[in-house]
């Protein structure tokens, strides 16, 4: 039995035909506060200045095209911004370069979510040296 609230970032992430802040709040009401700090912890900041409209630029099949560390970037946003006790992060870190990897981990999965449950799948060794437990799987 599992207790608490699960979020799920797969490693395909998915991603709806609205804006971005929409993908993000997932029908969640809007606290500026709250997710101008998610947008910090998610590496998504600079992004939202590179979009032609903002947060309110349409995403998804007719929307503008996202880079797949942009896609990873906005689930995991949307995981954060659902204040789910449990992450499953299904290979998220390979979609983003190394220096937001490492900024993804250090500062939101061991900083900022340290209250939460995290269970991260990769493949990049790197991080290993960062986590409590390693399960290796066949």
């Amino acid at each position: 039995m599992v207790n608490g609230t699960i979020s799920l970032v797969t490693q395909k992430p998915w991603i709806v035909n609205d804006t971005v802040r929409n993908n993000i709040l997932f029908g969640k009401p809007y606290n500026r506060k709250k997710y101008q700090e998610i947008l910090h912890y998610a590496c998504l900041k600079r992004d939202m200045e590179l979009f032609t409209n903002g947060d309110k630029t349409m995403i998804g099949e007719k929307g503008a095209t996202l880079s797949g560390g942009q896609k990873a970037r906005i689930s995991f946003a949307r995981s954060l911004y659902s204040e789910s006790e449990i992450l499953l992060l299904d290979d998220l870190l390979s979609a983003v370069d190394v220096h937001v990897g490492k900024f993804l981990m250090t500062e939101t999965l061991l900083q900022y979510c340290r209250s939460k449950s995290r269970v991260l799948i990769t493949h990049a060794l790197y991080y290993l040296k960062y986590v409590d437990k390693v399960l290796i799987m066949e």
